[in-house]
C-alpha cells in the first residue's frame, strides 16, 4: 500500500476513534470502513457456537443483512469465519455469487444489496469473527481497496482483543455492551435447549427449527428466541401466543 494511502487510511481510522470510549471502537471502526472504501455499509461479528454474534453496524441496513445471515445460518460472513479466508460475493443478484447462497442473496438484493465482502478477524490460526462490507451495486473491490480493507480488519482485530472484559470492563463502565452480547447469545442457546427438549431433537435440528421459523415469520433468530424463553413461542405443537 503506498505510503500516502496509508497515511489516509490512518487519519480517517484515528479521526473515528478519537474520543471513543471502548464499547464504541467497534461501530466507529464499521464508520471508517464505509468512509474508505466504495462500500455504503459495514457490520462486525464475533464468531460464535453454532451462529455469529453480532457486535455492531454502520447503519440499520448494515445490521438488518448481520441479522439475516445469522437467521439463516447461510451467507458471506458465516464462509468466512468457517474458513478463515475472505469471501467476496461481489454479485448477488447473477451467477455464481447468486446461486452459492440462493435464499440470502435474493433477500439481500431485496434490501438494497448487491454484493457483500467479508474479511475474517483474526490470524491464520485462529478466527474470531469477521467484517462485512456492504455495496448497493455489483462489483470487485480493486487491489488496494481490498489492502484498504484488510487494514481495517487487522486495526479492528487488535481493538477487539484489547476491549476490557468482567471487572477490567466494570472499572470502564464498558460492561453494558459486553452484557448485552451476552445477553443475546444466551437468549439464543436457552431456546435451542428448550426446543431440544419439546421435539426431542439435536442442538443441530433445534437451531434449524429455530432459524426456519424466524426466517418464515420475518424476525431473527434472536427475536424469536426471546419469545421461547419466555415461553410465548412453542415448538412442541401448543401454538398459543405464536
Amino acid at each position: 500500500m503506498p505510503d500516502r494511502n496509508r497515511q489516509r487510511v490512518a487519519e480517517v481510522i484515528a479521526q473515528e476513534l478519537r474520543g471513543a470510549g471502548p464499547g464504541d471502537v467497534p461501530e466507529r471502526l464499521c464508520t471508517a470502513a464505509v468512509r474508505l472504501l466504495p462500500v455504503t455499509g459495514a457490520s462486525v461479528s464475533l464468531r460464535g457456537e453454532g451462529m455469529p454474534v453480532p457486535v455492531s453496524a454502520s447503519s440499520d441496513q448494515a445490521a438488518h443483512l448481520m441479522d439475516l445471515q445469522a437467521t439463516l445460518g447461510d451467507g458471506p460472513c458465516l464462509w468466512a469465519a468457517e474458513t478463515g479466508a475472505p469471501v467476496f460475493a461481489s454479485d448477488l443478484t447473477a451467477g455464481l455469487d447468486a446461486s452459492r447462497w440462493p435464499v440470502f442473496a435474493q433477500q439481500a438484493a431485496a434490501a438494497g444489496v448487491s454484493a457483500v465482502y467479508a474479511l475474517p478477524l483474526g490470524d491464520r490460526a485462529v478466527c474470531v469473527g469477521t467484517l462485512d462490507l456492504y455495496r448497493d451495486r455489483p462489483g470487485e473491490l480493486a487491489a488496494d481497496e481490498v489492502r484498504t480493507a484488510r487494514l481495517v480488519a487487522d486495526v479492528l482485530t487488535v481493538a477487539l482483543m484489547a476491549l476490557p472484559r468482567g471487572e477490567e470492563a466494570g472499572r470502564y463502565g464498558d460492561d453494558v455492551w459486553l452484557s448485552r452480547l451476552a445477553t443475546g447469545h444466551d437468549g439464543v442457546h436457552q431456546a435451542v435447549g428448550m426446543v431440544m427438549a419439546q421435539r426431542g431433537v439435536s442442538p443441530d435440528e433445534a437451531l434449524a427449527l429455530l432459524r426456519a421459523r424466524a426466517f418464515a415469520k420475518g424476525r431473527t433468530v434472536r427475536d424469536l428466541s426471546q419469545d421461547v424463553v419466555h415461553g410465548t413461542t412453542h415448538f412442541d405443537g401448543s401454538e398459543e401466543g405464536d
